[in-house]
């Protein structure tokens, strides 16, 4: 098994990366040096949403996995990526924005939604995003998709008016992820996406690498 291409999905998580409004600011500072100790150590405060990261169901619901619960085949999949670069401002992705890929969709597969937001990372505008109308969410998950990636910072509405879409998702033990990055780098079919959360032990969501491989033919 040979990989042609790897293309980073993933954003840089700095003191800088912005967080959804209300969330734990992340903060890295050294905890040792090489010059005082011999060797480097950092400490790391983020939240479980920084960066790219994952949502497991728990975000959402009481009683839904908790994100060292979710089958790790969740995060792996074919992506079906879906130009939705066209989008404005605040502007609902919808059912007509991806007829052109939907007859391509099969259970487990992960839907990629590229909005092309990531040029917006550290300008008032990332915030400022397109979202996905529920009625896009309910078609994928009645084909069997229920794993959603955006490179945005919310699926859902800028304002906070919703979280509509988080709650259809995870009420059905579906995976959301947010902040992802250079969907615009995915030029060849049938990418292979890797977004695996680190194993934190009972908790709502965790930062990502993801990746997308071109595999040899």
């Amino acid at each position: 098994m040979n990989m042609k291409k790897v293309v980073d999905l993933s954003i840089s998580i700095t003191e800088q990366t912005p967080i959804y409004p209300g969330d734990p600011e992340p903060s890295l500072q050294p905890a040792a040096t090489f010059e005082r100790d011999g060797y480097n150590v950092s400490l790391l405060k983020i939240g479980s949403h920084t960066g790219t990261h994952v949502d497991a169901p728990y975000h959402f619901h009481n009683d839904g996995q908790k994100i060292d619960e979710v089958p790790l085949q969740q995060f792996m999949g074919r992506g079906i990526l879906f130009d939705v670069t066209g989008k404005n401002k605040k502007e609902a992705i919808t059912l007509e924005d991806m007829m052109e890929k939907l007859p391509h969709c099969q259970e487990g597969d992960i839907a990629l939604f590229h909005t092309g937001w990531s040029k917006y990372l550290g300008q008032p505008a990332y915030f400022e995003h397109p979202y996905l109308k529920p009625e896009v969410i309910e078609e994928l998950l009645s084909r069997g998709i229920k794993t959603f990636f955006i490179d945005a910072l919310n699926i859902d509405p800028p304002d906070g008016s919703s979280f509509e879409g988080h709650d259809l998702i995870t009420k059905v033990n579906g995976i959301i992820g947010e902040n992802f990055t250079n969907f615009d780098l995915i030029d060849f079919p049938n990418p292979f996406i890797i977004a695996l959360p680190l194993k934190l032990k009972g908790i709502d969501g965790s930062p990502v690498r993801a990746i997308a491989i071109e595999m040899e033919e």
